[in-house]
């Protein structure tokens, strides 16, 4: 079995996709969410702290499905809530991807507005980047290379597994190293390459955002935070008065928004009405509700919010994706992985997915949020066989365990969900 891995980290901006120019992005978005709330839910079990970025397992995965054929293109597309197998679907996500460079440039645009008048301001990054890393010699088709370039800018970059397994990981972990302002370390365990090995898909994208309004660090206090099952710790807790926040009340849950500079990206926090209510509204969570949220109505909200940084370990996701429907994929059963479109399928030489390795970091306090992921799906060749508007300001304090995202306004895409029941 020759290994095929495909790999996203959350840090690097990458250029605009010329092929994007005529495409929508709402096929992209759409799937990230709705494929992103699946995912969720399957890592959601315990009671831990989560981050996941969605938006780069979906590129990663979907540049693995532009190359699979038969029954496991049929599966990934339902998994990945793809709607159809045609170059529309790569494009959407090539639009989705300009969409997101666009915003980068504005936000820059206007904070280099603020220098030039003298007003503070945080250097803003939101970067993607997509990158082919192939074995030597092995015979991937044409179309295939031609495909991530053209619509993932992916650039093709050889490695030789076969020989040096070690020192491929170690050239592609440090891709992504560079790629995350070194926030994502060793995404590719020890062991998870090997001379099977036949190339890595790897996407990586990386934000750095100030508040539109930022919260004063004089009003950063230690606050009680109720944890799951109610025991409560001080934790530091910013405040801030703001009318510029959306705000939205819902059966159990409260909705607040926090704007980032230039409007286009939003810390969106859905706190339930009930300290031990998280997975009432977890339950409750679809893409629907995501996209319902993406403009909420400002409103004055005095907003109590907890610091939080989280910098996980990497996880594997094979046994979640296979749980969702992706099996043939992962060769299960054996010989049923169909990625013809990578390189010619024989019965006895043929690629599949062994592993997706995932990796997130996320740090949220008075001046912004920086964030940062980063997934590598690892793949062998195998060789056998409502509208409501209460009084002002409205006080919100986030002090139990609660849900967020890190959304794209534009698009509605989910770049990053997770939850916290623990801000330490």
């Amino acid at each position: 079995m020759k290994s095929l891995v495909v790999m996203i980290s959350t840090l690097a901006a990458a250029a605009a996709v010329s092929a994007a120019s005529t495409a929508n992005f709402d096929f992209a978005a759409d799937a990230t969410n709705q494929f992103g709330v699946d995912l969720y839910r399957q890592l959601a079990a315990g009671d831990g702290n989560l981050c996941v970025s969605p938006y780069s397992v979906e590129v990663a995965l979907a540049m693995a499905f532009a190359g699979a054929d038969g029954d496991t293109g049929m599966e990934m597309a339902r998994v990945l809530h793809l709607p159809s197998d045609g170059d529309e679907i790569h494009a959407s996500f090539a639009s989705l991807q300009q969409s997101l460079e666009q915003t980068r440039l504005k936000v820059a645009k206007a904070a280099d507005g603020s220098r030039e008048t003298g007003e503070p301001s945080e250097p803003f990054a939101l970067a993607i980047a997509n990158r082919l890393f192939a074995q030597r010699s092995y015979g991937f088709r044409d179309s295939f290379q031609t495909l991530l370039k053209r619509y993932y800018g992916a650039e093709l970059g050889m490695l030789d597994f076969q020989k040096d397994a070690e020192g491929a990981r170690q050239q592609i972990n440090k891709w992504v190293a560079d790629q995350t302002q070194d926030h994502i370390r060793d995404l590719i365990p020890d062991g998870g390459l090997d001379d099977r090995t036949r190339f890595v898909l790897a996407n990586a994208i990386y934000f750095k955002a100030q508040w539109l309004a930022r919260f004063p660090e004089t009003a950063t206090k230690p606050q009680s935070f109720h944890l799951r099952g109610g025991a409560a710790v001080d934790v530091p807790t910013m405040r801030k008065v703001d009318k510029g926040i959306g705000y939205s009340k819902h059966d159990g849950f409260t909705a607040v928004s926090i704007p980032y500079a230039g409007h286009e990206l939003q810390l969106l926090v859905l706190l339930p009405d009930e300290v031990n209510g998280l997975s009432a509204l977890e339950a409750k969570l679809n893409a629907g509700l995501l996209g319902h949220c993406t403009k909420l109505n400002a409103q004055e909200v005095d907003l109590s919010l907890p610091k939080f940084k989280m910098e996980p370990p990497t996880i594997a996701l094979a046994d979640k994706l296979q749980v969702l429907g992706m099996k043939s994929a992962f060769d299960l059963p054996s010989g049923s992985a169909n990625f013809d479109r990578i390189a010619p399928r024989k019965p006895n030489d043929y690629l599949a997915i062994s592993q997706v390795f995932h990796k997130t970091f996320m740090a949220v306090d008075e001046k912004g949020t920086e964030a940062s992921a980063a997934t590598a799906v690892t793949g062998l060749r195998i060789a056998s066989t409502s509208g409501f508007v209460p009084p002002r300001p409205i006080e919100i304090k986030v002090d139990h365990p609660f849900f967020y995202v890190i959304q794209h306004v534009p698009s509605g895409a989910c770049l990053f969900i997770g939850r916290v029941t623990d801000p330490r």
